[in-house]
């Protein structure tokens, strides 16, 4: 299947920002592994596949309960970073939707915000489906839209500052679009042939360092971080002093930020 102009652009934004990642917004998204793997059902013995795998969280969690292990992500710094934190498991450099797997190989597949990072979510799902057997589970994460307090700090800093989105960072395609709440990401499972599909939200506080959160975006870690890095420098400066203010409203002790986020949680069998 040919690559989208937001493939292309994922690739381009990811290239070398594992360890920046790592640092900044992995912490972030590692908070609904537990229950991304409880949904999916892995335990002792379960063969599991890990897509989008990034710096390994999930593979290594799912490791710790026994299960079998394959992860797989398309950037190379995300699967060498995973193959450290899971070295029991068995990583893999792939790119949704064309996995390099045999039908029904693995009796659960997981995806934590995987989808949001590829340009047909659909077609992903449907390899998702492909690649479990019979009666296996499906688990994945997105965050939903609109976005919580906290998720969407860094893009009202970007906003205050009059800073544009670059022309190099394209929206998804509206005909591959869904819409990130409960009913639409339940929607599209069930679209992907899964069976008794259920999706909820899940909310939490992210207990971060201002200047740790900061650095991820000053990084160009993910579109928001690339939309900042992209700027002119007065622009740049206008946003971090947005952020500074803004981010009054998120205090916590002395540093520190509490910032309230909200994903989506949908499981499935086929």
């Amino acid at each position: 299947m040919e690559s989208t102009a937001f493939d292309a652009s994922e690739r381009r934004i990811w290239a070398g920002r594992a360890k920046a990642y790592a640092g900044s917004f992995g912490k972030l998204c590692a908070h609904p592994v537990p229950q991304l793997l409880d949904a999916a059902r892995v335990r002792d013995g379960v063969r599991v596949l890990d897509v989008g795998t990034g710096t390994g969280t999930v593979a290594a969690a799912a490791c710790a309960r026994g299960a079998r292990v394959t992860g797989v992500d398309a950037e190379i710094s995300m699967v060498e970073l995973a193959a450290r934190a899971a070295p029991s498991a068995d990583m893999h450099l792939a790119v949704l939707p064309q996995l390099p797997f045999s039908d029904g190989l693995f009796d659960a597949v997981t995806g934590n915000f995987v989808l949001n990072h590829v340009g047909r979510p659909r077609a992903a799902l449907a390899e998702l489906r492909r690649v479990v057997r019979p009666g296996g589970r499906i688990a994945v994460t997105i965050w939903s839209v609109p976005a919580a307090a906290g998720q969407a700090l860094l893009g009202r800093a970007v906003e205050a500052a009059g800073a544009v989105r670059p022309s190099h960072i394209p929206a998804l395609a509206t005909e591959d679009d869904f819409p990130r709440t409960e009913a639409g990401l339940a929607g599209l499972l069930t679209s992907a042939g899964l069976k008794d599909v259920v999706c909820e939200s899940v909310r939490w506080d992210h207990h971060t360092e201002a200047e740790e959160w900061w650095g991820g975006a000053a990084d160009g870690v993910g579109a928001i971080g690339q939309t900042v890095v992209s700027q002119p420098d007065h622009t740049l400066g206008g946003i971090k002093r947005h952020f500074d203010l803004l981010s009054a409203e998120f205090a916590g002790p002395p540093g520190r930020l509490v910032l309230p986020h909200t994903a989506l949680l949908a499981h499935a069998r086929r």
